[in-house]
């Protein structure tokens, strides 16, 4: 039983508020481990108890490396080495956990932590045998201030996996594989190598395969890293492939039929961790291509959609454009220059052999009208109705043209005149289509003193591959 003479008003933590007069002696029970030289000693492990806390003070000879608000205190000598895991998991408020070596007044740190779920405390590190570790649990946040809660806490020491070490490796059945081993209490082994890692703590898995093909191994969650060896013991190991901790890639190679691989999974960290194996999944390939309607003019921008699950990603491309010529860029560029169905293919490679490919039939069609020439009268007269003929000449496809006239003016540019649509057929010869206008001249045009004609011509739906000769300007009527 504490006593302590106060005159104040005081909030405890758990949300009590009390009115102390000036004087008056208010008793209260604070935890049997409130102080550092009262700490409960864990005897053995497993071990968990529940305190009441509520009252729990900070001793100004607290450390302050790690929260010590309410601090109360735990101590543990193993009688061997081992990996352990304390926390105060099952508590109701808010807590933190410390462990600490020496003696009061100069501890030394080994771990702190806060929220490790919610409002619960985790620390999980190797113990050495006859060495006391002293275990600080308080609230959060802060130093120097009283309260706390139910607190919960426990110590147990963690086991390693079954396959911690090379000879124990599991050996994996028929694929897909997956088992998952806590690697908590899992160690490094003498010898074990060094990949594209450092591994401390690192089980095993050995997989010989049936048949000869690509392979995946990844890790759920996905940051552990995973090298594959050869061999039969730790001095003979030869890495078939790495992947480092934290990449979150998948592992895949080419396996080799009766070969036995040894998989080395490393964990960074306390944690649970899945590891797959199974039959690797094929990439896949798709390519697109613009302009849609290409002509034997253009310059084809193709670009490739490719995808690789089992993230060894891919090595080469290989284009065919069905005209003899080829690509290894991933997005290239090329000129048909003939026009016809032309079978385009692009083939992809992994770096472990797994390919997919695309094919798409671009039809180049080269679709070209052209105004070669216009007519219209030297000279014409307010009122009078005059002719205007567009000549369109077509060599390649049988088009309907759309052709429009217009015709100047002195403020305004040019204004429609009319428009007409009418098959023009292709010919290889210079023969051309004619279109007939008409138009009355204006009294606005004899203001102008001439009049010029711009007529254009449009192959629509088709898409003209060469539109500078779409368009051509009469040469001027001069009116009188």
């Amino acid at each position: 039983m504490v006593r302590r003479n106060v005159a104040r008003l005081v909030v405890t933590f758990t949300g009590v508020i009390a009115l102390l007069l000036g004087g008056q002696t208010v008793a209260f029970a604070a935890p049997t481990n409130d102080d550092y030289s009262a700490a409960i000693a864990v005897e053995s492990v497993p071990f968990t108890t529940t305190i009441d806390t509520s009252d729990a003070t900070s001793d100004p000879t607290d450390p302050t490396g790690c929260y010590n608000n309410g601090s109360v205190w735990f101590n543990f000598t193993p009688t061997r080495d081992m990996w352990i895991q304390a926390d105060t998991i099952g508590s109701n408020y808010n807590t933190v956990l410390s462990a600490w070596t020496g003696d009061q007044g100069a501890l030394t740190l080994v771990g702190c932590n806060d929220n490790y779920y919610s409002q619960d405390a985790r620390l999980a590190f190797t113990v050495n045998a006859g060495t006391t570790y002293r275990f600080m649990a308080g609230y959060c946040c802060g130093n120097g201030r009283d309260g706390g809660g139910s607190l919960r806490f426990s110590v147990k020491e963690v086991l390693p996996p079954a396959n911690d070490n090379f000879a124990d490796a599991i050996p994996v059945g028929a694929l897909p594989y997956a088992d998952t081993q806590d690697y908590q209490g899992a160690t490094r082994e003498t010898g074990e190598p060094s990949s594209c890692f450092t591994p401390t703590r690192t089980a095993w898995y050995s997989y010989t395969p049936t048949t000869t093909g690509s392979i995946t191994a990844r890790t759920s969650p996905g940051y552990a890293g995973m090298a594959v060896y050869t061999g039969s013991s730790l001095t003979d190991l030869v890495m078939s492939g790495c992947s480092t901790l934290y990449s979150y890639r998948p592992l895949t190679f080419q396996a080799e039929a009766g070969k036995t691989y040894l998989f080395q999974v490393a964990a960074d960290g306390v944690n649970v961790h899945t590891f797959q194996l199974e039959v690797a999944k094929q990439p896949t390939a798709e390519f697109y291509y613009w302009p849609s309607e290409p002509s034997s003019y253009d310059r084809i921008s193709f670009s490739s959609s490719v995808n690789d699950p089992a993230g060894a990603g891919i090595s080469s491309y290989a284009w065919d454009f069905g005209d003899g010529t080829t690509s290894a860029d991933p997005n290239p560029v090329h000129q048909i220059t003939a026009d016809g169905d032309h079978t385009v293919r692009l083939t992809v490679r992994t770096p472990d052999g797994r390919t997919a490919s695309a094919t798409h039939v671009i039809q180049v069609r080269t679709h070209d009208v052209a105004i070669v020439r216009m007519t219209v009268p030297t000279t014409a007269r307010v009122g009078q109705t005059i002719g205007v003929d567009v000549h369109v000449r077509n060599t390649r496809y049988d088009e309907s043209v759309r052709v429009e006239l217009e015709r100047s003016t002195p403020t305004s540019g040019y204004q429609p005149v009319g428009a007409l649509t009418q098959p023009v057929p292709a010919t290889a010869s210079n023969k051309t289509t004619r279109f007939s206008f008409t138009y009355t001249v204006t009294s606005d045009d004899l203001a102008s003193g001439k009049l010029t004609f711009r007529a254009s011509a449009d192959p629509s739906p088709s898409r003209d591959a060469l539109p500078v000769d779409n368009e051509l300007l009469s040469t001027p009527v001069i009116i009188k």
